[in-house]
């Protein structure tokens, strides 16, 4: 290297320098976060267009049986809010959880690992990628069903908050299931047996105040129940639960699976061979 670096001198040019970073690599952060979208958008059919059509059915199946109101709010008002939180988290945790599974299946997860990347910064330009898919797929179900449903919201602070923090839950979820999994049938197993359940048992299609004493507190548990209530709240101005509480859970959970996220990263959990 020195030889190189005096040959240059030599012939008056200067050895090329590498590149400073600083604290935080911005350009590949940013690089990462736009490869992560251009990839779900390189297929939007599938990944955005599909979960509006799956959504609005749904929407068909239950709305249009002529159910009660619930809580003086008609029943088409009460199910939009929920049924949008649900293709949110679910199109955010499918983001994060199918990019490092398919990753790791072909055999290209170096491409993430080589690039001069932090594990925090892998972990948030990921994550984030995943919070885009899933707020692109909430905006487009919201836009379809203002179409024929006369959603207003109450509270638009609520509404930015549960859907930003329930997708970025989500997203972390998606890493922490596609590191783990070491086939789809592995990745399979959490849609089908935490996600999915989950997500119906929420409070997606009803209120859990019509739930009996112990189901009730049972499905309080659920952190996807505040996600939901309190983004529903946004809309219709009223929650099941108790807002600040799930504020709190949100903001809880975030930090769990976040740093679960990282730490994976950074000790090269089945990423490094």
């Amino acid at each position: 290297m020195d030889d190189i670096s005096a040959s240059l001198a030599s012939a008056g040019t200067k050895a090329p320098q590498p590149r400073q970073l600083g604290a935080v690599n911005w350009l590949g952060l940013w690089t990462l976060l736009v490869k992560e979208v251009r990839r779900f958008l390189k297929v939007y059919f599938q990944t955005v267009l599909a979960p509006v059509v799956t959504t609005l059915l749904f929407m068909a199946v239950f709305a249009l049986q002529g159910r009660t109101d619930i809580g003086g709010v008609p029943y088409e008002l009460f199910l939009a809010p929920g049924l949008i939180m649900m293709a949110i988290t679910q199109n955010a945790f499918a983001n994060t959880s199918s990019s490092l599974i398919i990753a790791k299946v072909q055999g290209n997860i170096v491409d993430l690992l080589m690039p001069p990347l932090s594990p925090l910064e892998q972990t948030v330009a990921v994550a984030l990628g995943g919070v885009a898919r899933g707020l692109l797929v909430g905006i487009a179900v919201l836009l379809a069903m203002l179409t024929f449903i006369p959603l207003h919201v109450a509270s638009l602070p609520l509404v930015l908050f549960h859907a930003l923090t329930a997708s970025l839950l989500l997203s972390f979820l998606g890493m922490a299931g596609g590191i783990w999994a070491e086939k789809f049938d592995h990745l399979a197993s959490v849609t089908n047996f935490i996600i999915t359940p989950l997500s119906f048992l929420s409070g997606t299609f009803y209120s859990v105040e019509r739930l009996p004493g112990v189901v009730k507190t049972l499905a309080k548990i659920d952190p996807f129940f505040y996600m939901i209530d309190g983004f529903r709240a946004g809309f219709i101005g009223h929650a099941d639960g108790d807002i600040p509480t799930g504020i709190a859970v949100m903001l809880g959970m975030n930090l769990v699976m976040g740093f679960i996220a990282y730490r994976m990263f950074k000790s090269g959990y089945k990423l490094k061979a």
